[in-house]
């Protein structure tokens, strides 16, 4: 019997995994140019909106910058076998950061009602905030009690969740619904809250499906024989 070792098939980059991650990558990089560019001109009038909360707004955007940067670090499996303390590092960072910046963006949404902000983007953000930290809480109970395939789902749910501040930001621009008026962006808002832990389930039935069809295979295969 041969005892030559087996190879391993190459890492296709094309695999949905990182086509996925690709584009979110390409709405990151939108959100900064369409929307967050004011950050590097200290001119931008806009700058005048954020004065008054502009101390809050600064560990908050850190806070979000971190989770929406390291989330996709807790789905690489290359990373979390070859690099396990690292991985471990990256998630806990992520947990600390989603706890901060989903309360702060609540309250700064709730500051903004001074400054004649509908009621409503206050609810949003509060129920946003709710459910960010609940699905980040509970991805971080299931991994302190090592129920690795329980924390990922979660972390999935978590990371659509916090993916809600990129997605609004992206329809509106692209579509141009942002220029509609409060209404349309009130839309925008509720309806990719809606559809976060929709999505992310879709997500996992569909990688659960592609991991039963080779042991269904191989189980028919042996049926057969």
């Amino acid at each position: 019997m041969s005892t030559a070792p087996v190879a391993q098939p190459p890492v296709s980059w094309m695999r949905p995994k990182y086509l996925l991650f690709a584009f979110i990558g390409l709405m990151m990089a939108y959100v900064l140019r369409h929307n967050e560019s004011f950050l590097v001109n200290r001119a931008d009038p806009v700058w005048q909106h954020y004065e008054p909360f502009k101390w809050w707004l600064l560990p908050h955007g850190l806070a979000g910058a971190c989770a929406l940067l390291l989330g996709p670090m807790q789905f690489s499996d290359r990373l979390r076998q070859r690099y396990a303390k690292l991985h471990r590092v990256a998630g806990r960072i992520y947990v600390v950061a989603a706890l901060i910046l989903a309360p702060l963006g609540a309250y700064i949404q709730y500051f903004t009602e001074r400054m004649s902000a509908p009621r409503s983007f206050t609810i949003a953000a509060a129920v946003d905030a709710v459910l960010l930290m609940f699905t980040t809480g509970v991805a971080f109970a299931f991994i302190r009690q090592g129920k690795i395939q329980q924390h990922r789902a979660w972390m999935t749910r978590s990371f659509a969740v916090a993916l809600v501040f990129v997605e609004v930001r992206v329809i509106g621009g692209v579509t141009g619904w942002d220029n509609l008026g409060i209404a349309a962006t009130e839309t925008i808002v509720w309806s990719c809250l809606a559809f976060s832990i929709l999505a992310a389930d879709v997500v996992l039935q569909w990688q659960e499906l592609r991991r039963s069809r080779p042991l269904a295979a191989k189980a028919k295969a042996v049926a057969a024989r």
